[in-house]
This record gives C-alpha cells, structure tokens and sequence, in this order.
C-alpha cells in the first residue's frame, strides 16, 4: 500500500515540475515582445551573401552588380562556398546550404547576411541551425520571398531582422528601383524608416501601433502548427504574394483564420500581390475586396499600396521592430520607432 501511495506521488511530482518545464521552454522560444536589434552596419563591416534556397542560373551580372554597390558603401564581402553550386531545383544540397548559413550565423566577424535570391528551399534548413553563437553576435538577415521562413525562425529566436532587396534583386535600370535601393541602405545604416502611402478606397481606416511582422503569405501559411509559425497577437501583420490564383490566396487566408491567426492582431499592411493567375472560373471581385472579406469578422486597419515584395519597387521594412500605423482613405502612414 504505501509503495502505491509513493509512486502516485512521484508520478504526480514528474508530471508537474515536467509541465513547468515544457512550459518555461515554450514560454522562452516565443517571448518576442522585447527583440534584439542587431548593431547597424558602418564602414568596414562585412556582408556574407548566401544562396539558402533557389539555384541561381545566369544571375552573375546581377551578383556582381550588388557586389559593386555594397563595396561602394564601404562594406566588404564575402561569399558562401556553395552560393553558385546546383542541385536540382536548389543552390547546393540542403547540407551546403546549411553549412554556409551556418557559418555566417557563428561568424563574429560578420554584420549582415543577405541571401542572393528566394524561390523555394529555406524550409528544408531551418531546423538544421544553430544560433547558439549567433546569439553572442547577432547580426541582420536580409531577404524576402522564400526568406520568409528565416524572418519567422529569428523573430522567434528574439531578433530583429530586415525585409528587403536581395542580391539578385539588382537591375541594370537602377532608377527604376532607386527607392528600393534608398531604403535598404537607410535600414542597414541605422536611418530612420518611415513611408506615406497612396490611399486607397479599400483602406479599412484607424490607427495602431505593434511589431511588425509577417512577408509572403505562402511561407506564413505553410509555417502554421510548426515552432516557426509566428505569434501575431498584439502585433502588426504585413502580407505579400506572387503567382497564385486568387481561390488561394483566399484558402491561405481562410487557413490562418481558422487556426487563430488573427485573432488579437493589431493591423494588416498589404504590399504586392502581383502576377495572379487566372483561373478557369472567375473570383468575382478585385483582390482587395477578397482580403476585406476574409477578414470581415475583424476590426483591425487594414492598408493597401505598401510597395514591398516582388516588384521592382521593394521597400524596406524592419521586422520585429515596432512601428505606428495610421490608416485613412486618402493616405497612410507607417512610421518605425528608432
């Protein structure tokens, strides 16, 4: 009897300091209210350019090009072992990849890592990174698209991180993306961010202030029931796409409803949905009006017209940093806290 009695109390003794446990460690891996900013870069700090997901195929022009500008700036570069290897539909296999992350993450001599395209691949290195010495010197992620994935895991991992042009992103008209250019060099440099954006009927009007986080809308969706999934609660959300029908982006926006995603969220800023397919059978109503739908039951600001994501015209935008929104008709504006 009293050997019963002990294993009950002993089970019950694991059970519980077992659920602190799990619970301090769930409470540590998303405690992002209070994120490291990685130092601004100044003249003579490195810059490792890494190729985590797509190949790169007669992008060396575009390579060099970026090369140009940054050296221009002061900054050094190095490139990862692997940036132009091919492996299918990836730069390299995911183990070299990995291994050139990985060593710009460890590296204390390094300031910025910017990836030299998206596309697709991010997700198969994520849970290969350690960032136990990227924590001793933390330092900027740079990337859109694929890189969504990377934006997610070092939101949650506490830092900072900067949505922004990537090294293929260069085009021989540099006007045409001096903007593009403008902001990323503003954010890597410490300048303070803030836009004014052309209004919109669409506009859902009213003023919030949070974090702000998000990127491609598939890479969000695609994130959902894994540790890399973000928590928008008392946050603010920005989206964009490329390529998808709208029936999709509808199902992706319907996806994150259903799992919670918008629950506490503080706004929604939409960049760029462009190069939709069409589909045999019509939506019947312009992609805003499809997002206002989706997201009816809410009474968050919503703004369109913020030109970031895959169009010539990306600007930059911090994430993880806090930043006021304030949505009318006319206009909106979208000022980051220095």
């Amino acid at each position: 009897m009293m050997k019963n009695i002990l294993l009950v109390v002993l089970t019950y003794v694991v059970f519980l300091f077992g659920s602190q446990t799990i619970s301090a460690q769930n409470t540590a891996s998303y405690n992002t209210n209070n994120l490291v900013q990685p130092p601004y870069l100044k003249v003579g700090d490195t810059v490792a350019i890494v190729a985590p997901s797509g190949i790169l195929k007669n992008k060396t022009k575009e390579m060099q090009s970026t090369k140009n500008l940054l050296k221009s700036w002061g900054l050094h570069i190095v490139m990862g072992d692997h940036v132009y290897n091919q492996n299918n539909h990836f730069a390299g296999t995911d183990d070299e990849r990995c291994e050139d992350f990985q060593k710009a993450l460890d590296s204390p001599s390094i300031s910025a890592i910017l990836c030299a395209r998206g596309g697709y691949g991010t997700v198969r290195i994520l849970d290969k990174l350690d960032y136990t010495k990227f924590r001793e010197h933390p330092k900027w992620l740079i990337g859109f698209s694929d890189i969504t994935a990377l934006h997610n895991q070092f939101h949650n991992e506490g830092f900072e991180s900067l949505h922004a042009m990537m090294a293929t992103s260069m085009i021989e008209d540099t006007e045409a993306i001096k903007e593009t250019i403008a902001t990323f060099k503003d954010a890597i440099f410490g300048k303070p961010l803030q836009y004014r954006l052309k209004g919109s009927p669409y506009n859902r009007v009213g003023a919030s202030s949070g974090q702000l986080v998000g990127g491609n809308l598939t890479l969000l969706h695609t994130m959902l029931g894994s540790n890399t999934s973000i928590d928008v609660s008392g946050k603010i959300l920005f989206i964009e796409e490329v390529g998808e029908h709208k029936y999709h982006i509808d199902r992706m926006l319907q996806s994150l409803k259903r799992a919670g995603y918008f629950e506490n969220c503080k706004g929604l800023i939409v960049g760029d949905i462009n190069k939709v397919r069409k589909n045999t059978t019509p939506w019947g109503s312009s992609m805003q009006q499809l997002i206002l739908d989706a997201l009816a039951e809410y009474n968050f600001p919503i703004a369109f017209n913020m030109p970031a994501g895959h169009e010539d015209d990306n600007r930059a935008l911090i994430l993880g940093r806090t930043v006021q929104l304030t949505v009318e008709k006319e206009k909106t504006t979208l000022v980051f806290q220095k």
